[in-house]
């Protein structure tokens, strides 16, 4: 029995193993390399799955389905004909589909594998690809990011120093951005952002809006099949001008004659709205890990869009180098699954912290703020802001704002705006106040897992009494048993990690070599307990890990400078 890995991609998917020390692709029945993401049903009823139903999407535009796993973990239901299917299920078929190309080329069952998803999936989208897996007769040994797979493709688990690298992502339909980091042998996602509704189909639409208005023509007039027609010429043209050709699209409507010539010049022209589009992502993942680009040591592309020249030069000049694409894109993710399923076959598997593992959103309270001498509500405080790493528990202080003030209430929201008002509300939490003065502190704590769980601890010092409350995504259907179990194991997360034996450890040393040192050097030493002090009080682990390692040298080599 063969364990396989998987890209399940939007546009395309790809099924690979591994031999004799190498990542192979399973080429399918047509002995293409790539499978179409693309479901149909033809005339008999029978469901057709990659390049038959990508081909009858120009001829059966409404018994044909793509791109549908953009909506994986949502109930959205397609109608195909008289059935209804969910993403899982068209995920399922496709997923299948892979499963029996395998065991076609390898000769034996294939009923585990790796498969990728996308460093922003959510748990819910995570379990829903599971679920498609276990529809298709596969047990997934593991879930992989795709950045993590492309990282893995080009041997960067490998590199023993530390890293910092960009993956770019431009997929047929999709745009994910991530920036991670090797550290002590962890691949760590540090941000990740990108655009749902931008990808290599995108370039293809501007080409048409182009064509369309060179002939003055209207999309709105288009039948659905005059659309997927010229859409499927547009795709060509693009194509045929990123190899250096200048190419014509002719195309009749009503027995009427058009045509557009498309060069280089004008597919730079109408695709730089589009350029600008996938610059904003990747400035704001540098700005969530506070760093500039040029802190970025390597850049890769993957996602077959990242082929088009235009797209290479304009992110070689955006980032200041020339990005990684020695491996084909289309194909980068699937050979990492493939490597990264043999290793966990020999128990080395990467020690990786996957998109689970980053808050997608930040998560904080409503507060009352004082402007111009006016209490003003309204206003939002984040308490865990988006693209921390989690699991995660992180605790801020309040204060009443009124003498004897009987009671606070913490209005909980998720987003990114400074009014509560354009944020989305996720629950609420009220506890009593003792009589006082008002500056009460009150404690509240966030404390968010891998499953979307989030828990309040409200907290009054001067009492000792706290409030509850754990809220979660319905859809994602936990038991209140399960739900108390995550809870259970987020126990040690709670403790803040300055009461951690290694930094206390390196704190107490630090101290020691204050007291045994005079002048500069203490002050010296002073200033390197603060600065540690403060990483380990932003409470983010992967932080505080850096950080120690970093203090940990610097105290080893002053107390070797003593020594000697």
């Amino acid at each position: 029995m063969s364990k396989i890995g998987i890209d399940l991609g939007t546009s395309n998917s790809v099924v690979s193993y591994w031999k004799n020390d190498e990542a192979i692709i399973i080429s399918n029945v047509f002995g293409n390399k790539l499978t179409p993401s693309v479901v149909g049903i033809d005339d008999n009823g029978e469901i057709l799955v990659g390049e038959i139903a990508k081909e009858r999407l120009l001829t059966h535009t409404e018994m044909t389905i793509a791109t549908f796993k953009r909506f994986m973990g949502t109930e959205k239901k397609y109608e195909i004909g008289t059935h209804t299917f969910t993403p899982i299920e068209l995920s399922s078929f496709i997923l299948k589909n892979l499963r029996l190309d395998a065991e076609n080329f390898l000769g034996e069952p294939c009923t585990e594998a790796v498969i990728s998803v996308p460093a922003y999936f959510n748990d819910m989208q995570r379990q829903a690809t599971m679920t498609a897996a276990k529809i298709a007769g596969l047990e997934v040994s593991s879930l992989i990011s795709e950045p993590t797979a492309a990282a893995i493709a080009y041997g960067l688990h490998k590199v023993e120093e530390d890293i910092t690298f960009l993956v770019v992502d431009l997929g047929g339909g999709t745009f994910d951005v991530s920036l991670l980091e090797m550290f002590d042998g962890v691949m760590q996602v540090r941000a990740i952002s990108g655009d749902n509704f931008l990808g290599g189909e995108d370039f293809t639409k501007a080409i048409m809006q182009a064509c369309l208005h060179e002939n003055n023509l209207e999309e709105a007039l288009l039948s659905s099949e005059e659309y997927a027609m010229l859409q499927h010429r547009s795709e060509l043209a693009k194509q045929k001008v990123s190899e250096g050709a200048t190419y014509t699209i002719s195309f009749e409507l009503e027995e009427q004659l058009f045509e557009y010539q498309l060069t280089e010049e004008k597919l730079q022209s109408c695709c730089e709205g589009l350029f600008l589009k996938m610059r904003a992502p990747i400035m704001r993942v540098l700005r969530d890990s506070d760093m500039t680009v040029s802190d970025l040591e390597q850049v890769i592309l993957i996602g077959g869009a990242t082929k088009m020249p235009l797209i290479r030069a304009y992110l070689s000049k955006l980032l200041g180098q020339f990005p990684y694409v020695s491996i084909n894109p289309d194909e980068a993710v699937g050979l990492g699954s493939a490597i990264q399923s043999a290793l966990k076959d020999r128990k080395e598997g990467l020690s990786e912290i996957i998109l689970t593992d980053v808050c997608a959103f930040s998560m904080g309270v409503e507060v009352v703020n004082e402007i111009n001498g006016e209490m003003r509500d309204g206003f939002f405080a984040p308490i865990i802001e988006r693209n921390t790493t989690i699991p995660v528990s992180k605790e801020q202080a309040f204060y009443t704002v009124s003498d004897n003030q009987p009671s606070i209430t913490f209005t909980i929201y998720q987003g990114e705006n400074r009014l509560v008002a354009e944020n989305l509300k996720i629950g609420e939490l009220a506890i009593k106040i003792p009589k006082g003065p008002k500056n009460q502190q009150v404690l509240a704590r966030f404390t968010y897992d891998t499953n979307g769980i989030l828990e309040v601890i409200i907290t009054i010092p001067k009492t000792g009494e706290s409030k509850r409350l754990v809220i979660q995504n319905k859809a994602h259907q936990l038991t209140e048993a399960e739900v108390e179990a995550q809870i259970a194991t987020l126990k040690n997360l709670k403790i803040h990690p300055r009461e951690r034996s290694e930094n206390r450890f390196l704190l107490a040393k630090a101290d020691r070599l204050f007291a045994e040192n005079l002048g500069n050097k203490r002050k010296y030493i002073e200033q390197l307990i603060v600065w540690f002090e403060g990483e380990l009080a932003k409470q983010e682990e992967f932080i505080t890990k850096k950080a120690a390692k970093e203090f940990h040298q610097i105290l080893n080599q002053l107390e070797e400078d003593m020594n000697t």
